[in-house]
């Protein structure tokens, strides 16, 4: 039963990732017509507070004896919510200045962040099957890159903005791991989304350049708060508490294929045949996990 449980986890985590990995090319397609960071943020957090804040009053309309949340649950989920909003803006002025490929694969050094937090914060070693699959996740990201074959060095802006999104991103899957895990999804995700609203919104004031194009709140702000703002936070948020860290951050690479994959067929990008032979390895370390989870 147990091991059905970290199974199902496993799964709600991985559809989590694979909706964030969506994001970059919906920016991207935003920042061709010509839309702001501010405005891609600000439409995206606006949606999703506002369809998280419905589902939690449907919810709660039809669940009598849901555990209630304290004073302190709600202060603690709206600060480590604030890690969202910066992992939302630190990513999107990334792939500003630096292709999708090369900014999902500086995000996703959450895999090894991740463990290491497990580490140093739960004073967990690493059991050598996850310091494999992490090696072999790294090698993969590596390939999928395609930085071994380029001979251009990525914009350092947005090398400095993708590793400050990692850092961050980490904090958020910590967060969805250990913070008032006792509490439904929905409820959990609209105090920590509160928290990245707050971030954005101060980031919004401090770019604003003047105006603001509403037009992106009912184009591209939608698809943006349904991948980025909607389902991962509910999804990480029931799929985080029944893992561990170092085995969600593991499953949470699934982002990487997904981001390339999008960026090959919506934004057309080159993927050459080591970026794809990178993520099969990737997908391979995850499933890898998932086999060895079912046997034990």
């Amino acid at each position: 039963m147990q091991n059905n449980n970290v199974l199902k986890g496993v799964i709600q985590v991985g559809l989590g990732a694979a909706s964030y990995g969506m994001l970059a090319t919906f920016v991207k397609l935003a920042y061709g017509e010509g839309y702001t960071t501010a405005e891609v943020t600000g439409s995206q957090m606006l949606l999703g507070i506002l369809s998280v804040w419905i589902l939690h009053m449907f919810q709660r309309s039809k669940t009598t004896n849901a555990a209630m949340a304290t004073v302190n649950n709600k202060l603690y989920l709206v600060l480590s919510g604030t890690s969202m909003g910066f992992t939302s803006v630190f990513y999107y002025l990334a792939v500003k200045f630096v292709p999708v490929s090369v900014g999902i694969v500086l995000l996703m050094q959450s895999v090894w962040l991740g463990v290491l937090a497990e580490w140093l914060l739960d004073c967990k070693t690493p059991e050598p099957k996850k310091l494999m699959a992490v090696l072999v996740v790294l090698g993969g990201t590596v390939l999928a890159t395609n930085l071994i074959e380029s001979s251009a060095f990525p914009d350092w802006r947005g090398i400095a903005w993708g590793v400050l999104a990692a850092i961050s991103y980490t904090i958020t899957m910590y967060a969805g791991n250990k913070i008032a895990t006792h509490l439904p999804s929905t409820q959990r995700s609209l105090y920590m989304l509160l928290g990245g609203g707050v971030v954005v919104l101060v980031f919004t004031a401090i770019t604003w350049p003047g105006s603001f194009n509403f037009n992106i709140v009912y184009t591209w702000g939608i698809p943006l708060a349904l991948f980025g703002t909607l389902l991962p936070p509910l999804l990480m948020n029931s799929g985080f508490p029944k893992v561990s860290m170092g085995l969600g951050s593991i499953v949470s690479a699934l982002e990487l294929p997904v981001s390339v994959t999008m960026a090959y067929f919506i934004l057309h990008e080159t993927v050459s045949g080591i970026q794809w032979a990178g993520i099969a390895l990737i997908l391979a370390a995850i499933v890898l996990m998932n086999v060895s989870l079912k046997r034990e």
